[in-house]
């Protein structure tokens, strides 16, 4: 396996919460994730949005440039009025050498809202559904032109959440939709990560590496919390410290050679980032090496 482990900003400096690690300097976290073994980074609200900034940004560090979050909105506008909107943040993935664009339906979604319960997150109707697969099957397409293939993240709080939506997603999708695998938000949402790799492998083109902690998953189901409210409780943390069994996932993934990258939505002062990203590193080390 040709794989290569990156990691995630959100580790130090939360997108959705931005109390979380405010204020952890952006040239703290590029050192402590260099001083872990990470090979490249994906995009943080810290970091700079122009092609040259960001390149002197992650040079010190020789670190890659990995990808970054879209939200799209293709239940509001048609695909149009899409691509008009990602331009510059495609322009940029190009000229940072992405293979991948990273992209998630949030037009209607309640991941931001602290005090809406996951049970009250959207879900679409028959003709949702054929309005979002058709739009997001055209961006696609154009993302693709440019040389990056658009990568899809199923996503808790989302119209996209559990197996049913992604099986529903990827059947009604073309080919130039790509599968983000997520372990932390798969098994959560109520998959089988190792089950989403063996039946997708030809389409999953990105992997986010994040664990799920099965005591916090359990108390946010039974108690009704929100996204964010399972999120601050300690719901996610690296692999190796929760319940999915990452040896499962990647024997089915025998050709990938794409990035792997550590994620953690947790609070950084209960959590120290360099130590879980290290935990993290060295896990996924062990199960890549066959360990």
């Amino acid at each position: 396996m040709a794989i290569k482990i990156g990691a995630n900003p959100i580790i130090w400096s939360n997108d959705d919460l931005r109390s979380l690690g405010a204020t952890t300097s952006l040239d703290t976290c590029l050192s402590e994730a260099r001083l872990a073994g990470i090979e490249g980074m994906e995009m943080g609200h810290k970091f700079p949005t122009s092609a040259p900034e960001l390149k002197k940004a992650l040079a010190p560090h020789h670190m890659a440039f990995i990808s970054g979050w879209w939200s799209t909105n293709l239940l509001v506008h048609d695909e149009a009025a899409e691509i008009k909107a990602i331009s510059a943040h495609l322009q940029l993935l190009k000229e940072m050498g992405c293979k991948v664009c990273i992209v998630c339906e949030t037009s209607n979604s309640i991941q931001g809202a602290f005090d809406t319960p996951l049970s009250q997150r959207p879900v679409l109707d028959d003709a949702g559904w054929s309005l979002l697969t058709t739009r997001m099957t055209r961006l696609g397409d154009y993302v693709a032109q440019h040389g990056i293939d658009l990568v899809y993240h199923h996503h808790m709080g989302t119209v996209v959440q559990s197996r049913q939506d992604i099986a529903r997603f990827m059947d009604e999708t073309g080919p130039s939709v790509k599968l983000l695998l997520d372990t932390g938000h798969a098994l959560w949402g109520g998959s089988d990560p190792a089950e989403l790799a063996r039946t997708y492998r030809t389409r999953i083109k990105h992997i986010h590496a994040k664990d799920l902690r099965p005591f916090k998953r359990a108390q946010a189901d039974v108690y009704e919390w929100s996204f964010l409210r399972a999120v601050l409780s300690g719901v996610f943390t690296v692999p190796g410290d929760g319940g999915i069994d990452y040896r499962r996932i990647f024997a089915e993934l025998p050709d990938y050679d794409g990035w792997v990258v550590i994620e953690a939505e947790q609070d950084p002062q209960c959590a120290n980032p360099l130590v879980y990203v290290r935990m993290g590193r060295n896990y996924l080390v062990d199960v890549l090496g066959g360990g």
